[in-house]
């Protein structure tokens, strides 16, 4: 988990903007938001809060976050994928200028100035991702019929399964413990090599991440190469859950 003596000891008053993740796609650590916000909020400084995995496991409050930006993609709510998403606060967004130039992005134009169109539309210059974002609404309405307090609560069930069928596995090591963690298992199987053990999971028609995730440093910081990820989703089954552990045990022979 973030240790936030030594974070608050990095927030010197030449920081201007500071970016976190609201929970890790590789530990599954959950951070504490509104807390980090008043300590950056402290220093007059900007958060930016990515929620690519918390905006689809839990329940994400921007307000009550006090995040200044938070930003996701539209695959991690089981939409489209090349389409992203910001949210900033709406100060913010009226004293930004504008990064692309196209159409819908100005208001008015003369030979003498040009006026900004209001947000977002002063951020979206030129043809929108139209069949993306008509595929993200029908991705929100289908999860937004769920309660997420129960999608939460069966994916913390099912990971707990998992945790404890996988831990009984020799020369296998869990990577990520934070308590209140969120519902993404990450491991290591001895000395095999992360895509090696995707390769065999493959086999037995199991479906996982394997690599550095976009987070070299922290592989280094675990004194491992790579990893293999389990990502459990409100659509997962217990089935579905002791179909992985055997497949992962059968892994665990073959590469013993």
């Amino acid at each position: 988990s973030l240790d936030m003596d030594v974070f608050e000891s990095m927030l010197t008053p030449d920081v201007k903007l500071v970016a976190v993740t609201h929970m890790s796609n590789v530990l599954g650590t959950i951070n504490d938001i509104p807390a980090i916000a008043a300590k950056v909020h402290a220093i007059g400084a900007r958060l930016m809060v990515d929620g690519c995995q918390g905006v689809v496991h839990m329940p994400v409050d921007v307000k009550a976050l006090d995040a200044d930006f938070y930003v996701f993609s539209a695959h991690n709510l089981y939409g489209p994928t090349g389409l992203g998403i910001l949210y900033a606060k709406a100060e913010l967004l009226d004293a930004m200028p504008p990064y692309q130039g196209g159409g819908e992005m100005i208001a008015h134009v003369t030979k003498e100035k040009i006026t900004w169109n209001e947000p977002p539309h002063r951020f979206e210059a030129g043809t929108p991702a139209i069949l993306e974002v008509i595929g993200l609404k029908a991705a929100i309405d289908w999860l937004s019929q769920f309660d997420r307090a129960e999608i939460l609560a069966h994916e913390h069930a099912l990971y707990k399964r998992a945790h404890d069928a996988l831990t009984q596995i020799n020369s296998l090591r869990v990577h990520g413990e934070a308590p209140g963690k969120g519902s993404i298992l990450t491991f290591s199987l001895g000395s095999a090599h992360a895509h090696d053990v995707a390769q065999t999971l493959d086999r037995y028609n199991v479906a996982v991440r394997a690599g550095t995730h976009c987070a070299e440093p922290l592989m280094t910081r675990l004194g491992v190469t790579s990893t293999v990820r389990a990502s459990i989703a409100l659509y997962n089954t217990e089935e579905e859950i002791d179909v992985l552990a055997e497949a992962v045990a059968k892994a665990q022979s073959f590469f013993a």
